[in-house]
Formats: C-alpha cells, structure tokens, sequence
C-alpha cells in the first residue's frame, strides 16, 4: 500500500470528495466507494509489448514483456502462469485478430513454452483459454480453397478464392515448442445448404438449426467468412462456447465427445456430437427470423456459480451494424438448460434478456469492436471499453464506481490530461485476490504507469488486496486459517445470512438469516483444505471474506 497522508484518510473516512475537480485523461479516473477492490485486473494493449496485473489505484502489481507483437489474449492461468498470444505474419490469412503463436510465461517474465500454429493451412487468431488441468483451448482459421467450398455447396458467385472456415482444439503443452493435440473439433464437418442439390449436405437450413448454413453471410469479397473471437468453457456442462462475430450469434457445442465423435453427428453428453447445442443472437442464421440482436459481440462467457445470474450468459454486444444509430450493450441470457441438451423450441430461447446495460443507448455508448464484461462478486459489472481503452464499472442499474483508462498507447506512454489515442484493449478479467494463480506470488507496487495521478497518489484500497487503513467490514472471522471451525462475531446486533464457496463456485456450507445475534458459528470440517470465500449479506450490503481451511 502505497503511503498516504492524514489527510487523504480524514478525506476518505467523512466522505469528502474533491475528486471531481481532476482532469485526469488516463489512469485511474474514480473511485467511489462500494467498488469492488478485492484483487488485480489483467490487460494486453494491443499496440503494446506488456502485458499488466493493475489495482483499483492503477498501481502495477505486476508485468510482462511480450516477445511477439501482441496477438490479443492474454490469461493468468490458475497454475500462476502467463498464457498470451503474439501476432506471426502470415500471407496466407490476412484479417483482423490473427495471431499464431502462444507462449508460456512464469512469474519472473521467463518464457518457458511457445508453440507455433501458423502455415500455410491454418492460423490462431483472437482468443484462447487456459484450463485448470494445464492445456489450453483455441481457435483457428482452417483454410479451405473455393473448390472444396464449392463442393460443400457454396454459392461459387458468393466465394473468395480461399475461405476460412474454423477449428477448435484443446492442446497440451509439451517440452519448450511442441504441444499434443487431445481434442479437435471442426466446423467443415457440420455444415447444411440449400443452394446444390446435388451435394451430400443438402437439406432445408430451418429444419437444421443444429448445422451452419455455408452460404450464410457468403461474400466473394470476403474469405473471414465466420470470425470466432471468444471462446469459453463450462466445466460442469462440459460444454464449449464461443462467439461468432460475422454471424451476430454464439453457438454452444459438446465437450465430452471424442475427436472422432465430434466429427460426426452423434456421441458425446448430448448424443449429438460435433453438431450445434445451442444458438442465439441471430435467428436468421438457421432460418427462424429475420433481424439480429447481437451485433459484432465479443467475450460471450457462462457466469460463474455463486455469482449473481450465476449460469447465465454474459456478452459485450459491440452494436456493430446496428440499425440507426449504433451503441454498445452488456446483455445476460438465461438459456433453458434441460440435461446436457438445450431446449429446442425455435427460434432458440429466451425470448428476450435478463439483463441489459444501455438498452436504449441511454449512456451514449459505442465501442466499435472488441470489448468484454465480467459478473463481479458484489453484483457489480466489471465493463472493458475495449475501443476506448477504457475500464468501468457498474451495478445493475447502471451506476458507475470506478473508472480507469489505459495509459500505454500506440504512441508510448500518454500524459496526463492528454487525449486518449491508439490505446485499445481485446479484453480484461479483475481477478479476486483469492485466485489459485496469485499464490506463492508477490504483488508488489511497482507504481503507476501514467507518469502522474492525483486520484493513485491518494487512493485507498478500502475493501482490498493490501491490508486496509480502515476495516470496511462489520464482522470477524476466526480463527484464519482454521481447522474447520471458525466464529463469526459481528460488531452489531444485526440480520445476516452467510453462504461459503469453494474456488470453483460450489456452495459448501450455508447458515440461515440470524436475527439479533452476536455471534454465529461456521462449521467447514467436512470440506477439504483449501482456500474458500465466504459471502456475508446484512440488508443491501453484500461482504465477502476469504478463510483459509488447514
């Protein structure tokens, strides 16, 4: 914690604000109280070689040098490894998001693995996701030649001399540059067309939803034909997600098939194999309508258990093509999950969102591309201007507490009070200071990395990482760490209900609403030992404490 006078704690204790009277461009920008200050968030700028692990202050706690020119994404993985990926020149796929090459890096910047997958034939691009068991999962352009599209049923008046079609694959890193692939599915073997009667996948695209129409969005001028650029994964359903850019819809397929059931049409959880779970955002794509909703949307992802909407799905709707005036929008979907299968009423549900932040453009809003969200312990939204370069976040009515602009441009490092330029991001995740990955690590300030802030230089972490000034939380939990018994004493008689998680979001132990105590015991000695949060709500006001279990 960085030092602070007495003022700046008087200032924060009685509410005085002069805050507003700041002209900072870049940095952090607010701050209010209520944010949520429990951990570090993670950003690549696109024009740049770093990749930074920044506090609610817009203190570095740590970075990374890059080797390549970025390539987009960049995750810290659970095992406390830097997964990121650089930009390779490749002739042969020429478009937005390429990448190629992924590499691995410990705490210390040291490059321990990276693995080519760029030729002539295929091409990583956009997004990956590193898994708890240490591979990773990605996409890549798999090219294909008019010929073989047309032999596929593609309109030959509507074909590029090459099309990229798509493949997922889950790999696992092996040695220094080789990697085993352990999993693969290709989008070639799950296509449908009304236009050739003569092909084997002819057949009518509304009757197959679970097939991708290949004349669909088709353009001469155009070889991106799909765009993918995310990609998540749900370890429960074992399923993957990713989003489909140049179709305004994010598909959902099965996990637990074979390579070789993933090519077919049946196997799997689902018995359907490689073919479609679920769509949506676009029902036109398979013939059920005739508008979007989404819009060039990016980070389509499941919100995590324990979460608020916990299950649902989260997406930065970039409003790209919109009809009028184009904005931007948060959404979350509540997709009707029956078993391992998705409900099959078409168009595909729900028929409208849980929630929407700018629905009707009311923050006048647009970010062009790229971008993402991410559900926060608090109920609060952790947003990523991403063609802004900007960081917000909200509650679920759309006020903001706290604001951060990326500071490392195109051009070098930006001064204050300058205007934001060439500073994009692809993404970010805040991740909690009980993430599996900050163990054994030490997040050391190295300071801001604007050259001057006035909000950083008197910041305070109230709810943070660091050990707070001020102890924002009206309870105690103890012993911490414990041997599967602990006291929860509050410093008020007031009305509480505790919920405690385990790192993967299952509830573990729940103690019901107790009126007017003092005190209540927890009881953890059944679980294993391990690192577990517990989720305290008085009234409005929801607390999160992390206990250690020995």
């Amino acid at each position: 914690m960085r030092n602070l006078t007495l003022v700046a704690i008087l200032l924060f204790v009685f509410g005085i604000d002069f805050r507003g009277q700041s002209q900072n461009t870049v940095g952090l920008i607010q701050n209010d109280p209520g944010s949520f200050q429990d951990g570090y968030f993670i950003f690549s700028p696109v024009a740049s070689h770093k990749t930074y692990l920044v506090d609610h202050c817009g203190s570095v706690g740590k970075s990374w040098d890059i080797p390549n020119n970025p390539g987009l994404s960049g995750y810290l993985g659970q095992d406390g490894f830097l997964y990121v990926t650089g930009s390779l020149t490749n002739t042969n796929f020429v478009a937005g998001g390429r990448g190629g090459v992924i590499h691995k890096q410990d705490w210390n910047g040291n490059v321990l693995w990276s693995y080519t997958i760029s030729d002539s034939l295929q091409c990583q691009h956009h997004d990956i996701l590193p898994l708890e068991n240490g591979n990773i999962l990605l996409f890549a352009w798999d090219l294909k030649t008019k010929p073989q599209a047309m032999a596929r049923g593609r309109n030959p008046s509507q074909c590029a001399q090459t099309l990229f079609s798509e493949k997922i694959m889950e790999i696992q890193p092996v040695g220094t540059n080789e990697a085993n692939i352990v999993w693969e599915w290709k989008l070639w073997d799950h296509l449908i067309q009304d236009f050739d009667n003569t092909k084997p996948n002819f057949g009518v695209v509304a009757d197959n939803p679970h097939l991708v129409d290949i004349n669909f969005k088709a353009f001469a001028s155009n070889s991106d034909w799909i765009h993918l650029n995310s990609i998540d994964y749900n370890p429960v359903l074992n399923q993957i997600m990713v989003s489909v850019h140049a179709f305004n819809e994010i598909w959902i397929i099965d996990k637990s098939t074979t390579t070789e059931e993933a090519a077919g049409h049946v196997g799997g959880n689902s018995g359907k194999g490689g073919d479609l779970l679920y769509r949506w955002g676009n029902p036109a794509s398979y013939g059920h309508g005739t508008s979007s909703v989404f819009y060039g949307q990016h980070n389509a992802h499941w919100i995590k258990p324990g979460l608020p909407f916990e299950n649902q799905i989260m997406v930065f709707n970039n409003g790209l093509g919109h009809p009028g005036t184009p904005f931007s929008t948060v959404e979350i979907i509540n997709p009707p999950v029956l078993g391992y299968n998705y409900d099959q009423t078409l168009p595909y549900l729900p028929a409208n969102q849980s929630w929407v932040y700018n629905r009707n453009n009311e923050k006048n809003w647009y970010s062009i591309n790229v971008g993402s969200a991410q559900m926060l312990p608090n109920g609060h939204v952790f947003v990523t201007d991403g063609a802004a370069g900007r960081f917000f976040e909200i509650d679920t009515l759309g006020n903001q507490y706290w604001a951060y602009v990326n500071p490392d441009a195109k051009i070098g490092i930006l001064e204050q009070d300058s205007t934001p330029t060439l500073n994009q991001l692809f993404s970010s995740i805040l991740y909690p200071s009980d993430f599996p990955g900050f163990a054994g690590h030490a997040l050391v300030s190295q300071g801001i990395i604007e050259n001057r802030n006035s909000l950083s230089d008197t910041c305070i972490l109230y709810n943070g990482i660091n050990s707070p000034i001020i102890d924002a939380t009206p309870f105690i939990v103890y012993p911490n760490p414990g041997n599967g018994y602990y006291q929860i004493d509050f410093k008020s008689r007031s009305e509480a209900s505790v919920e405690v998680y385990d790192l993967q979001g299952k509830k573990v132990a729940q103690l019901e609403k107790a009126y007017g105590q003092l005190a209540l015991p927890l009881t953890l000695n059944s679980s294993s030992p391990g690192c577990y949060m517990v989720k305290i709500q008085m009234g409005e006001k929801l607390y999160h404490q992390r206990v250690i279990l020995e």
